[in-house]
């Protein structure tokens, strides 16, 4: 329950323990837990290094355990942090990676043969991508923006994927969180996973992607429109930019199959990005789009919002919303 935290599924257990049970030496806490003392001692360890447990003043030894409010606050903030710091680093590098893409698509020449720079027109998108698909050996990785995706297009990529996977290529690839309420796209992640591949979603993302191997990365020129023109990047720097990008959201991401986890606020991740595009100023539309939502959607989540805020309109949820910390 904890984990997210940093907290080990056994230290959790002797931490309940003594919240109850602060009498309770090492070997009483291991025969009440069924576990073995050095396993405890192991526990009482992490519990320290996180500062659940304080040293005793009065007991030379001994220790004292730090109140929930206090402790597990204090994780849960310095979590926070971490994960606006990560926030951070994906905006800058999402910024500086594009600027990567458009100086490198100037200076490659509109072409359909494989060794390309630009492929242009989606029937040319689609052989390139199943070229390298066809020459991957490793793994294959993907940031798949948008929403719920087209029937005929599912059925096409799992052809493509099976294939893949025979071959014992890994997969991972990141939806929006959207997809988990789009029955059809839902469907096939949960086919992707049953044919070992990796699958997680975040509420946006920056762009598509499709990285093969760690060495080629197949990028759309214009992030407004996909299915234009892509650029095929074997330039080693670039990609291992696009490759960092890439991991940064892969480590927050949530699997699909675990629940989306609520912060300390009781938001959603999807609600609490949508608190943010909206507070920079995009309208529902693009918001909507970002998030792979529909307009009908956002005001809807909104407005459930609002009344948790007990706001009466935007402006006063969004004065609401960054004095309670929601910003």
């Amino acid at each position: 329950m904890l984990v997210s935290l940093g907290l080990r599924p056994l230290a959790e257990r002797v931490y309940r323990l003594l919240l109850t049970r602060t009498d309770l030496d090492v070997k009483s806490i291991a025969d009440e837990l069924s576990v073995s003392e050095e396993q405890v001692r192991a526990a009482f360890d992490q519990l320290a290094e996180l500062a659940l447990l304080s040293p005793s003043w009065e007991s030379p030894g001994g220790f004292r355990l730090v109140p929930p409010g206090v402790g597990l606050q204090g994780l849960l903030d310095q979590r926070h942090a971490e994960l606006q710091s990560q926030q951070d680093q994906i905006t800058e590098t999402r910024d500086a990676i594009a600027a990567l893409v458009r100086e490198y698509s100037d200076r490659v020449p509109d072409a359909h043969h494989p060794g390309a720079g630009r492929i242009v027109g989606m029937d040319a998108i689609q052989t390139r991508i199943e070229i390298l698909a066809a020459e991957a050996v490793s793994e294959v990785a993907s940031m798949m923006p948008g929403g719920a995706q087209d029937p005929g297009l599912i059925n096409a990529a799992k052809a493509l994927d099976r294939r893949v996977r025979e071959r014992g290529v890994d997969i991972r690839t990141i939806g929006l969180d959207s997809i988990r309420k789009n029955a059809p796209t839902l469907a096939y992640a949960e086919w992707l996973t049953g044919i070992g591949a990796q699958v997680r979603t975040v509420p946006s993302l920056p762009t598509r992607m499709l990285i093969y191997d760690r060495k080629v990365a197949l990028l759309p020129v214009d992030t407004a429109n996909t299915r234009g023109a892509a650029v095929q990047i074997p330039d080693s720097g670039t990609v291992t930019a696009v490759l960092a990008l890439f991991e940064q959201i892969w480590d927050v991401a949530t699997p699909i199959g675990t629940p989306l986890p609520k912060d300390q606020t009781g938001l959603l991740p999807q609600e609490r990005e949508l608190l943010r595009l909206l507070a920079e100023g995009m309208t529902d539309e693009s918001a909507g789009h970002r998030l792979g939502l529909s307009q009908r959607t956002v005001r809807r989540m909104m407005a459930g919002i609002m009344e948790r805020l007990g706001a009466r309109s935007r402006f006063e949820a969004g004065l609401r919303a960054a004095q309670q910390g929601w910003l």
